[in-house]
């Protein structure tokens, strides 16, 4: 098989995708890769080409470069996009590539893209292959101040060292042990870091990195799933393989022979033979979902009942029907779903938690002219669909947090912070709270920053 064509996604702001479609089969299979990638170059080291032919021939391939990453279009420097947006790319190069059958395979970071996208839009992935992933970053796993000042270090560091034998980051010496004498995969590892990203991508890239976290997600995965991971992984302990198996409703582990963390260097052979074997178990089509992960908000009109008595019956109910013409408007531009009124307020939802923050400050800032001033909760969990409508206990958890919210604040659950890095949001830690009705106390976080 020659290099296969390099195709291009257009996404909703004009930034251009990289993918490749190569192999035939029944299902799509979408390869993932993590955060070092090159289309081209990945084909230049023999045994990633042996491991992509080979999922070319389970399934149809569709492997793709990140935005800011390869071959894709890079970003302005300091730039890095949050997960959301991420996966939302990911979607775009699926409707480019006519992808129906969709089997996401996300190795490394790559997995927590497929992992969002497959909680969040169950209705289009028949099954999830994860293979050598962390569900959230240093940042997020009760590092020291120690090995944060240590993570600052390297960051200062790896520019100047980027695309060298020094840099480490896919150093085979460090990360495929069996290939510790490898001189063509060493040399092969620090071009594909030079064609990758630029020296400046590096720090933004890795700060997402140690902030984002996607435990919260887990367990909102509905679509058959299946973990996969080396025994004696260098880099990633099998100790997390297990936690994110057990996290994911009904996912399964294969514990794998080997100590390489790189999927295309070492036994390759048994993480392909397992992705054929999971392939063979999806039979059907996808069942409609009942449940999915969404970003719930809740809206509430601050001092309403005064308002209404000081301007009358009629003039409220006009003044009412302007805010939700403004609310649908505005829900609608910023890519979410306006569900239903409640009142003097409303519940809507969003793919994506800064897409709902964002929308939100704009909401507020429009109806400051008509003298009207909200509060407004924002959480990212798992609904029940219901029709037209919504329920569940993450519906529940952002009528709460929307109900703790001062006047003329966003207010959103831990879960939308560890969701939002790379999203340019500000936050204030307002402590723990508890929610009526949920149980544990939730730590709640006050949007502090302007709007971009």
């Amino acid at each position: 098989m020659t290099t296969p064509e390099v195709r291009y996604a257009r996404a909703s702001d004009g930034v251009s995708i990289a993918y490749q479609v190569f192999g035939r089969g029944r299902l799509d299979l979408v390869y993932v890769p993590g955060q070092v990638s090159h289309l081209d170059v990945n084909w230049e080291l023999p045994s990633y080409a042996d491991f992509l032919r080979t999922l070319g021939g389970l399934a149809r391939v569709i492997v793709l470069d990140r935005r800011g990453i390869g071959l894709s279009d890079r970003l302005s420097p300091g730039e890095f996009p949050p997960a959301e947006v991420l996966a939302e790319d990911l979607g775009v190069v699926l409707q480019s590539a006519l992808s129906r059958n969709t089997v996401l395979f996300g190795a490394d970071e790559g997995g927590q893209i497929c992992s969002l996208y497959a909680a969040a839009h169950p209705e289009r992935v028949r099954g999830l292959i994860l293979y050598g992933m962390t569900p959230n970053g240093a940042a997020t796993q009760g590092a020291t101040a120690e090995d944060l000042a240590g993570w600052e270090e390297w960051l200062a560091w790896m520019p100047s060292r980027w695309g060298s034998h020094e840099s480490g980051l896919l150093d085979t010496r460090e990360m495929s042990p069996t290939h510790a004498d490898d001189d063509n995969a060493l040399e092969w590892a620090a071009k594909l870091q030079r064609n990758a990203l630029h020296p400046s991508a590096i720090e933004p890239l890795f700060r997402i990195s140690m902030a984002l976290d996607v435990r919260d997600v887990l367990p909102s995965i509905a679509v058959p799933t299946v973990m996969l991971h080396r025994r004696d992984d260098a880099v990633v302990p099998i100790e997390t393989a297990r936690a994110v198996a057990a996290a994911i409703p009904d996912a399964r582990l294969e514990e794998l022979p080997g100590e390489d963390h790189l999927a295309y260097l070492g036994s390759w052979e048994a993480i392909t033979d397992a992705v054929a074997t999971f392939l063979g178990e999806l039979t059907g089509g996808p069942s409609a979902p009942t449940r999915r992960l969404a970003t719930v908000v809740f809206t509430d009109i601050v001092g309403s009942t005064e308002r209404a008595a000081e301007l009358g019956d009629g003039p409220w109910r006009e003044l009412l029907a302007r805010h939700d013409e403004i609310a649908r408007a505005q829900i609608e531009d910023g890519g979410g779903t306006y569900v239903k009124s409640t009142g003097d307020g409303l519940m809507a939802t969003f793919d994506g938690p800064a897409r709902a923050v964002r929308c939100m400050q704009t909401f507020a800032e429009t109806l400051r002219p008509l003298g009207l001033t909200i509060r407004a909760g924002v959480h990212t969990g798992e609904v029940e669909l219901a029709g037209g409508d919504i329920a569940g206990v993450g519906v529940h958890i952002a009528a709460r947090v929307a109900a703790l919210a001062a006047g003329d604040e966003v207010l959103v659950s831990s879960t939308v912070k560890d969701l939002t890095a790379g999203s340019g949001l500000t936050f204030e830690d307002t402590g723990e709270h508890e929610l009526k009705g949920v149980p544990d106390p939730w730590h709640l976080y006050r949007v502090v920053n302007e709007r971009t």
